[in-house]
């Protein structure tokens, strides 16, 4: 059964820094699009940042605004959200999903459960 688990989250000060995994099982991350997302207290689910395939190009929500980085490492089945000079707007739990194959027409998503990051001074 595919999974997706995220790790790295907790309790950071704010200006601090964290790096989120996301570890996949069951299929080949090669194959998938990866996405970090985000949901805060009494908000709606957002997208923070993707990275393709291959290459891997990475797309970033504008209020990224240069803080985080989105990268894979297919050969760990692994993706990674490194997030740098957080602040407490950050505070939300981060949940990573695969979308694919990409060789397929018929996508499918899978999500993690998520890791909770708080930013408190």
């Amino acid at each position: 059964q595919v999974r997706l688990v995220e790790s790295g989250g907790g309790l950071v000060e704010p200006g601090g820094s964290l790096r989120l995994s996301c570890h996949v099982s069951w299929i080949s991350l090669s194959n998938y699009y990866i996405s970090w997302y985000r949901q805060a207290p009494g908000k709606e689910r957002e997208l923070v940042a993707s990275i393709t395939t291959g290459a891997g190009s990475a797309n970033y929500a504008d209020f990224i605004k240069d803080r985080f980085t989105i990268s894979r490492d297919d050969g760990k089945n692994t993706a990674y959200l490194q997030m740098n000079n957080l602040k407490y707007e950050d505070t939300a739990v981060y949940y990573c999903k695969a979308r694919g194959p990409d060789y397929s027409t018929q996508k499918v998503d899978y999500w993690g459960k998520g890791t909770l990051v708080t930013v408190s001074s």
